[in-house]
C-alpha cells in the first residue's frame, strides 16, 4: 500500500493554510471508519507522523477515550505539548451535524445519537476543532494531498458497508443546506415498479455496499459471506459485479452531468477489492449514460491514500478551517 507521508510532507511546503498555517501542529482523527487513527503534521517542519490501534468495542467512551489517548500517545512520541496544538480535525463514520459538531447517529451502534464530539476534543486538547462525516474527510484528503491534488472540482465515492459521497468544489469541501450533500447511497435507484406498487425500490447502498453485494449473490443462489468471493471467477459473482459497475456508472454518468466534476475518485473496501478492473469498467460503461451534450472526458480513478485517509482528511479540514 501506498505510503502517503512524502506526499503529504510535500504538500505542506505550500503553505497556503493563514496566519497559522506555518507554525504548530495539527492533530487529525479517525473515530472508527478504519479503526482508531491519529494522524499529526507539524507546520513549520512539515513532517507526518500517524498511529492507529483496534478498538474493543465501538460504545462513544470506547472510541473517544480511545482515540484521546492515541493523540496523546502520538504527540508524546514526536515531543509535541497541547501547546503546540493548533487545531484538531475529526472524522466519523456516520451522520454529522457540521456546523454543531455533534455526531447525529452511528449506523454501526447505539449510544452515539447527538453526541458532542466537537467538545469532547476541544476539552481534551484545549485547541479548536472541526468534524466531519468519514466521506467528506476522505474527498478532501484526496482533493488536497492525494489522486485528485490537481483539481478544484472533485468528486468522491466510498464503497464500504455503507455508501456515501464527498464532494470538493473550487477547492473546499460543498456540505449544502443542511451539511448533509453527498449522502447518494440513501436514494433509491429508478422508479416504483408499477407491478409492485407497495415496494419500495433499493437504494444505491443497497445495491452496491458490502451487505448488498453479498445480498444479491444470495438471491441468485451463491451464499457466502466473503467479499473476495463476488469478485472471483464464480458465474454469480460476476454477475453481481456487472450488475453494480452499471448502477455506479448511472449515478455517476448523473454526477458528473450536474457536478461537471474534474475527477470521479472511487474508494473504499468494495473499490479494493474490485481493484483497476472494476474502476476501469465503471469508466468505460458511464460513457454510454452520458448525453452527447455533456460528454467531456473525466478522470474516474482509484483512491490512493488508504487506511489513515480519514485522519488524513481531518488533518486537510483542520487546516482549511484556518484558511476562514
Amino acid at each position: 500500500m501506498l505510503d502517503p507521508t512524502p506526499l503529504i510532507q510535500e504538500r505542506l511546503t505550500h503553505n497556503r493554510w493563514g496566519l497559522l498555517g506555518g507554525q504548530g501542529c495539527v492533530l487529525g482523527f479517525d473515530i472508527g471508519s478504519y479503526g482508531l487513527r491519529a494522524a499529526l503534521v507539524d507546520l513549520s517542519r512539515h513532517t507526518f507522523h500517524a498511529m492507529h490501534r483496534e478498538p474493543a468495542n465501538e460504545s462513544p467512551q470506547e472510541l473517544v477515550g480511545g482515540a484521546i489517548d492515541l493523540g496523546n500517545e502520538l504527540m508524546a512520541a514526536h515531543g509535541v505539548t497541547s501547546a503546540h496544538l493548533v487545531r484538531v480535525g475529526a472524522g466519523f463514520g456516520g451522520p454529522v451535524d457540521v456546523r454543531q459538531g455533534i455526531v447525529l447517529l452511528s449506523p454501526r451502534a447505539p449510544g452515539w445519537e447527538r453526541y458532542p464530539l466537537r467538545e469532547a476534543l476541544e476539552n481534551a486538547f484545549g485547541a479548536s476543532c472541526v468534524v466531519d462525516n468519514d466521506a467528506n474527510l476522505i474527498a478532501l484528503a484526496e482533493a488536497t494531498f492525494g489522486v485528485g491534488r490537481d483539481t478544484q472540482h472533485m468528486v468522491y465515492i466510498h464503497l464500504s458497508t455503507g455508501v456515501g459521497a464527498g464532494l470538493v468544489l473550487d477547492g473546499r469541501l460543498y456540505h449544502g443546506a443542511t451539511t448533509t450533500a453527498g449522502e447518494i447511497g440513501h436514494a433509491v435507484i429508478g422508479p416504483v415498479d408499477p407491478t409492485r406498487p407497495g415496494e419500495r425500490p433499493k437504494t444505491l447502498e443497497e445495491h452496491v455496499s458490502i451487505k448488498g453485494l453479498l445480498s444479491r449473490a444470495a438471491e441468485l443462489g451463491f451464499h457466502t459471506n466473503l467479499l473476495s468471493d463476488i469478485f472471483s471467477d464464480h458465474p454469480v459473482g460476476r454477475q453481481v459485479v456487472a450488475e453494480a459497475i452499471d448502477v455506479l456508472a448511472v449515478r455517476i454518468a448523473q454526477i458528473v452531468a450536474l457536478i461537471d466534476p474534474q475527477m470521479v475518485v472511487i474508494g473504499g473496501v468494495v473499490a479494493r477489492n474490485g481493484g483497476e478492473e472494476f474502476i476501469n469498467a465503471i469508466r468505460e460503461r458511464m460513457h454510454t449514460y452520458i448525453g452527447k451534450a455533456v460528454e467531456r472526458p473525466v478522470q474516474v480513478v482509484s483512491a490512493m491514500l488508504g487506511a489513515d485517509s480519514v485522519a488524513i482528511g481531518a488533518v486537510a479540514l483542520a487546516l482549511e478551517s484556518m484558511r476562514d
